[in-house]
């Protein structure tokens, strides 16, 4: 597990002991994640201390149940019980690529966004399975139930079929346990092909058409390697176009016509988009579908579930922040802290790998939400006032979040190597009178709550990974961002992020 580095506690399978090591400081970043949560939510915990769910998710699994007022309890409260729930996680694990099962992360009036990965194909299934077996010697209480396929349908399936069949029907159950009924595919392909052979598969590939039920929505986004090529334009995603000529893609866009009529959007045009307006319009199209069902629920993935996806639900958490649907009591660096603590490292996004082969797609998040601070992406429509604005912006509720903010960056990214400070100079993130020139006309409440967290974001990633730049570029793009830097935190200042 990534996440883990010292400690003691110990996991038995079978006959083998496995030590599963974690720091005092990836202890503190769990339980701020769990008091975070907890100023808004009642939540149960989904057990996963020792990664025998699954090595690369949180060991407490949040589960949020409803929020905490009275008046939402009485319109949202959970029918889920949390001993069915974390049954159905154990036996549905192995039905997706590395075990990154279906996981409810964000409550919307009470509807579950979940992310995982993609399905498993054959060959991670088959060995997966043998593992299972071997190590819990010769049992496995994955498949202990009393139900059995029915005889007319075992004797005409061969034995992968029939396994199939047992996997990705326990996913299925979650899924509907969960109230899942839209599921929004990232990947480009259909499915992932490596050395000739398919080494995982989605459900828009489902033979059988396991997943039918499901409103399957495939919305190819590039993948990681994509953002080395917006890092080497100097962060600029303007105008940045992914080649969709490529061989191994080959996922169409695939949209129902009852969501692409309500948006306004040419979705014909996709592969000549940009990174800014594919980014934008996919926002639009999930915020859309959460708001479309008053009952169902999302699920988002893309191959692993470690990259693309962390940056689709990211910017879902943060949106409905902005809006004031979720996490209402949250600062701005508090809800920072959570999406990237939580969303981000807990869920094994690998971000000194990233770092180290230029692939600036966790930057690129949270840079990003320059670009839905419009009321085009709420998911709130009404007026809004805005009183706030301002306050929001200077001195924030808890600096303590600023400040352990920047050292888990340091933590998180240590092992990089390539890890740097862009300046020694020090930055005041919060300015105590901001400048009122600077703010007329006002912005809207969701342009304050959006361009704060940006803010705080750009003042904790400068002072601790850094940017790595390419060659000076004659745009002077780079320029233009670094200056940035300085202006939008509030000038350079006599107080530094420790």
């Amino acid at each position: 597990q990534n996440n883990t580095t010292v400690g003691s506690d110990l996991w038995n399978h079978g006959s083998i002991r496995i030590t599963v090591c974690v720091s005092p400081q990836v202890e503190a970043i769990e339980k701020r994640c769990l008091e975070l949560f907890a100023r808004d939510y009642k939540y149960s915990i989904i057990h996963n201390s020792n990664g025998e769910v699954c090595g690369h998710y949180p060991r407490q699994i949040v589960f949020l149940e409803y929020e905490c007022t009275d008046v939402e309890r009485d319109r949202f409260e959970s029918a889920v019980q949390i001993s069915k729930l974390q049954d159905l996680v154990n036996r549905s694990k192995l039905a997706r690529c590395r075990g990154r099962f279906v996981c409810p992360v964000i409550l919307y009036n009470g509807k579950h966004i979940c992310r995982s990965s993609t399905l498993a194909g054959w060959g991670e299934l088959y060995g997966r399975t043998g593992y299972n077996y071997i190590f819990s010697g010769g049992s496995d209480d994955t498949w202990t139930e009393s139900e059995e396929l029915p005889e007319d349908d075992s004797a005409v399936r061969n034995g992968d079929s029939q396994l199939f069949d047992k996997v990705r029907g326990h996913d299925i159950k979650l899924l509907r346990y969960l109230s899942v009924r839209y599921i929004c595919d990232l990947m480009v392909e259909n499915k992932k092909v490596k050395f000739g052979l398919n080494v995982t598969s989605s459900e828009k590939a489902d033979k059988a058409q396991r997943y039918a039920d499901f409103t399957l929505l495939s919305v190819p986004y590039p993948g990681c390697e994509f953002f080395k090529d917006y890092k080497d334009r100097d962060y600029t995603a303007e105008g940045l176009v992914f080649n969709w000529k490529q061989d191994y893609v080959d996922a169409p866009l695939t949209i129902p016509t009852s969501f692409t009529h309500n948006l306004n959007i040419d979705w014909t045009r996709y592969q000549s988009w940009d990174l800014v307006e594919q980014t934008q319009n996919y926002l639009k199209l999930l915020l859309h579908i959460i708001n479309s069902d008053d009952e169902s629920g999302l699920l988002v993935h893309c191959i692993s579930g470690w990259d693309r996806t962390p940056l689709f639900v990211s910017l879902l958490r943060l949106s409905l922040w902005a809006d004031g649907a979720v996490h209402a009591n949250l600062e701005p660096a508090q809800i920072l802290y959570l999406t990237i603590a939580y969303d981000w490292f807990l869920f094994g996004h690998m971000l000194p790998d990233r770092l180290s082969k230029g692939e600036e797609i966790f930057f690129f998040c949270f840079n990003f939400l320059k670009h839905i601070v419009s009321e085009k992406f709420s998911a709130v429509k009404k007026q809004r006032s805005n009183s706030r604005a301002v306050c929001l912006l200077s001195e924030p509720k808890d600096r303590g979040s600023v400040t352990s903010l920047s050292s888990d960056f340091s933590l998180i990214t240590e092992e990089a190597g390539a890890a740097s400070s862009l300046t020694n100079d020090t930055v005041d993130l919060f300015p105590s009178q901001p400048q009122a020139s600077s703010w007329c006309p006002l912005p809207s409440e969701r342009q304050a709550r959006l361009e704060a967290v940006r803010e705080v974001f750009l003042a904790a990633y400068s002072s601790t990974v850094g940017l790595k730049s390419s060659a000076p570029s004659p745009s002077g793009a780079i320029t233009g961002l670094l200056e940035q830097f300085a202006r939008g935190v509030g000038l350079r200042g006599t107080s530094a992020i420790v």
